[in-house]
């Protein structure tokens, strides 16, 4: 579907953090979010993404692609002419979920019917534990026992202790060890050991990308799960002997759209499916509740993270999150 006459706005929303939010590499007390707006006739449809360093993202980046992209197509935008023009990553993501919205508005018809295999239902999100002391990383972990999945940030010198503390605080929580590339493959064969010995549920990419080929030459104990390592589609044909699933995340993947691409390609292939975010507020979660409806595991608690979130958001009971009300997406 073509879109004339279209106008693309975006600004800036800083959300606090309850608390600090910790991974191997960095920490933060704010998410940062660029939202886009794109506008045609009476209707406009929002989208939100979350710059990430890590993929040389910057929050002045990622405004300056997006309005180099909507200069450049003019006021016709299109998924596809998305997918061509622009790389993924945030920006692409912000325009591609906007576009999403913008058509359920001027069609009346939600976005599920074309992202969903059947009608949208609640689905179960992970909480996540960040990197920290052991003390508070146990201290956090019992305190969200009652949770059924836990994710655990790793990539430290403590990994074991804190596998071991976490799985005794939150005996009957399923487990998500996230090393964020932390790990080496000279320490990688004993913490694969230790986490298959406390019953971790899955291990998220525990080598850095492009340097984890040691993965296709030794078992796997524990399920393991690419991030930085599958950022498309086209990037899981490689991937089959190194790992056991892929955690797709619209601003990896650009967008609704290529996200959508993604998950069919991964259950071509055989891969377990996880649906993840980037920490942000409801409306950036949104779309990906849409994605995650068939999802072998789900890590949708960004808005669970911060101490505020937008209004409408989406509803959280607990750690079942419902699909979004069209007020605020889709």
């Amino acid at each position: 579907m073509e879109f004339v006459d279209c106008r693309v706005e975006t600004w800036v929303e800083r959300f606090p953090i309850n608390g600090k939010f910790r991974i191997s590499r960095a920490s933060k007390t704010e998410a940062e979010v660029v939202v886009c707006q794109i506008t045609s006739g009476e209707f406009r449809g929002l989208g939100e993404c979350v710059p990430y360093s890590h993929y040389g993202e910057t929050v002045e980046s990622v405004l300056e692609a997006i309005r180099e992209t909507a200069e450049g197509l003019g006021d016709r935008i299109t998924h596809d002419s998305l997918l061509e023009s622009l790389s993924p990553g945030a920006a692409r993501n912000a325009l591609d979920c906007a576009l999403w919205d913008l058509r359920a508005k001027t069609t009346g018809r939600h976005a599920h019917l074309l992202a969903c295999h059947q009608p949208p239902r609640p689905v179960e999100t992970a909480f996540t534990i960040s990197l920290d002391h052991l003390d508070a990383m146990a201290d956090a972990a019992r305190a969200a026992s009652r949770r059924p999945l836990l994710k655990i940030k790793l990539g430290g010198e403590h990994d074991i202790s804190i596998m071991h503390a976490i799985a005794a605080a939150a005996p009957r929580s399923r487990i998500i060890a996230d090393a964020n590339e932390g790990w080496t493959p000279e320490n990688l064969p004993e913490l694969m050991r230790e986490a298959a010995r406390v019953h971790i549920a899955m291990i998220e990419q525990p080598l850095p990308a492009g340097q984890d080929e040691i993965l296709a030459s030794m078992p796997h104990p524990v399920p393991i799960c690419a991030d930085e390592s599958a950022h498309v589609a086209s990037d899981l044909e490689k991937l089959g002997d190194r790992y056991d699933a892929i955690n797709i995340k619209l601003d990896k993947s650009g967008g609704l759209t290529e996200a959508l691409r993604m998950r069919d390609r991964a259950r071509d292939l055989g891969f377990g499916v996880m649906v993840g975010c980037m920490v942000g507020t409801s409306l950036a979660m949104a779309p990906a509740v849409l994605l995650a409806q068939d999802a072998d595991y789900v890590d949708l608690d960004g808005p669970l993270l911060l101490a505020r979130d937008r209004s409408p958001g989406l509803d959280y009971a607990g750690s079942i999150v419902s699909p979004p009300r069209a007020d605020l997406w889709g």
